[in-house]
């Protein structure tokens, strides 16, 4: 099932898209990444939706990535009496403390001692999603008076945000440390770590993961913008969550960030994800708004390597419409000869390593030649996450006889995966590239491929070894003896 595009599409699943029907609709429509949200649902049924995919992957033949996304500390204030909500005025006094007493119109518990030990005064807090905004007066051990600058209707555990401040909080809590032992050992492809701040976050993960999983950073917090460097050297990809983003920052901070990070991780040849409320009204309407078809598109422009779905898809009316929209948006804007202008003049240079210059080579031959595709071994993952970062203009074929490596490059721009027996030298991997770019309508029998491998095989970061390959050869060594 060949994509005629080079971005990718993550799909939320949850109640609206449970079933084996409307996951396999799903995959047609065009996601090819499932998101399992920790947030909602038991391990049964991420258990359940986990093996609905595999078997959708298997009957389709084509490696489908897997990203299990953890939820993180849940900061949230405590219960209200009376009818479980009290009316904040402008400018009225409000105390967040450590007493479990029902709240009032004065002061409500906030259950989580670590945010009185980081507040300092002139500090902000924001409740549920940034609608009420407190500004705090002074603050100790266990309180914090505050002046409401925002008012509206506070209610029972909402959510809190505090923005000016790094918590000494760990980004797993508890219930986030069995949740990665249980979709670990179920097998997926990427953990997407929510409420980084900081790269031991990440470093802590990885650790707890062991390798079965690769790690994805949400950026979501000021604090992970301002260490995003440090961040994206210990992370496997990036999700840019713009909705989080935009209750903790000015909202017109937004977009240049984006921006910025996904810049940042294409040079580091990592993935990226664009996420959340991109086509926010379909989750009622079959049709999206032009300004969410606009958001889309930018995303796509700015090169990054896969859009996501979330509401949409879990609990909307129309989760292949979503899907399907955003295939259809990424298709028109990938055939603007704008975007080929746009992507190419935002390329940056990283010619440090011998592995770096082959690829550059690799894309400049196909470009200035009728070169069809890239066709590239990696066992690792390696040389496909570096012919990606150069986003050349023909498909990307990525060819690994480890199927947890094609399931993860299923996340990167542009790279098709085929799951190949193993090579152990380079004439056959040239074979198996031709044979697998003409079974699957790259290339025909009389064009040519580009074919990029590391030797010695199954030595990760080895690219070392370029050869623009006639299709014809595959006839030319059959019947040959090995």
């Amino acid at each position: 099932m060949r994509r005629h595009r080079k971005v990718k599409i993550v799909a939320t699943l949850g109640p609206a898209s449970s079933s084996k029907e409307v996951i396999r609709a799903l995959h047609e429509a065009g996601a090819d990444v499932f998101r399992l949200n920790m947030s909602h649902g038991g391990h049964e049924d991420v258990a359940a939706r986990h093996r609905i995919i595999r078997e959708v992957e298997a009957e389709s033949g084509q490696p489908i990535g897997i990203l299990a996304d953890l939820q993180g500390p849940k900061l949230r204030v405590g219960v209200f009496g009376g009818e479980g909500s009290a009316e904040l005025a402008v400018g009225a006094a409000f105390r967040l403390d450590l007493d479990p007493a029902p709240g009032d119109v004065t002061r409500v518990q906030l259950p989580h001692k670590e945010i009185f030990d980081a507040l300092e005064p002139g500090a902000s807090l924001l409740v549920n999603d940034g609608k009420i905004r407190l500004k705090v007066v002074d603050c100790g051990a266990d309180y914090a008076n505050c002046t409401v600058t925002v008012g509206g209707t506070i209610s029972n555990r909402k959510g809190v945000n505090v923005p000016d401040v790094v918590l000494p909080l760990a980004a797993l809590s508890d219930k986030d440390r069995r949740d990665l032992e249980f979709v670990c050992e179920l097998g997926v492809d990427w953990l997407a770590l929510s409420f980084v701040q900081r790269a031991a976050d990440v470093e802590e993960a990885r650790t707890l993961c062991k390798g079965r999983a690769a790690i994805l950073s949400k950026i979501e917090k000021p604090a992970a913008v301002k260490s995003f460097d440090e961040i994206l050297a210990v992370s496997d990809g990036i999700m840019v969550a713009r909705g989080d983003l935009g209750v903790e920052l000015p909202v017109q901070n937004v977009p240049p960030i984006q921006k910025r990070l996904v810049r940042k991780c294409r040079a580091a040849a990592k993935p990226v994800i664009v996420a959340t409320q991109m086509l926010e009204s379909m989750i009622e309407s079959p049709v999206p708004t032009r300004a969410e078809v606009s958001d889309v598109a930018t995303a796509i422009y700015e090169g990054a390597d896969a859009i996501m779905l979330s509401a949409e898809s879990a609990a909307g009316s129309f989760p292949r419409e979503a899907v399907a929209t955003m295939d259809a948006v990424a298709r028109e804007v990938e055939s603007d000869p704008t975007y080929t202008q746009i992507i190419e003049a935002s390329r940056m240079a990283e010619r440090r390593t011998v592995a770096d210059g082959i690829v550059a080579a690799a894309r400049e031959i196909a470009e200035t030649t009728d070169v069809k595709a890239i066709a590239c071994f990696s066992e690792s993952g390696t040389t496909a996450l570096l012919v990606a970062r150069e986003r050349p203009r023909v498909p990307i074929i990525a060819l690994t006889s480890v199927e947890a490596t094609a399931r993860r490059l299923s996340l990167s721009w542009g790279v098709d995966c085929v799951v190949s027996d193993p090579v152990d030298r380079f004439k056959h991997a040239v074979l198996a590239a031709i044979h697998a770019a003409v079974q699957q309508d790259y290339a025909a029998p009389t064009d040519r491929i580009v074919v990029t491998a590391g030797v010695p095989f199954n030595t990760p970061g080895s690219t070392n070894i370029l050869r623009v390959a006639p299709c014809q050869e595959r006839l030319i060594y059959e019947g040959e003896p090995e």
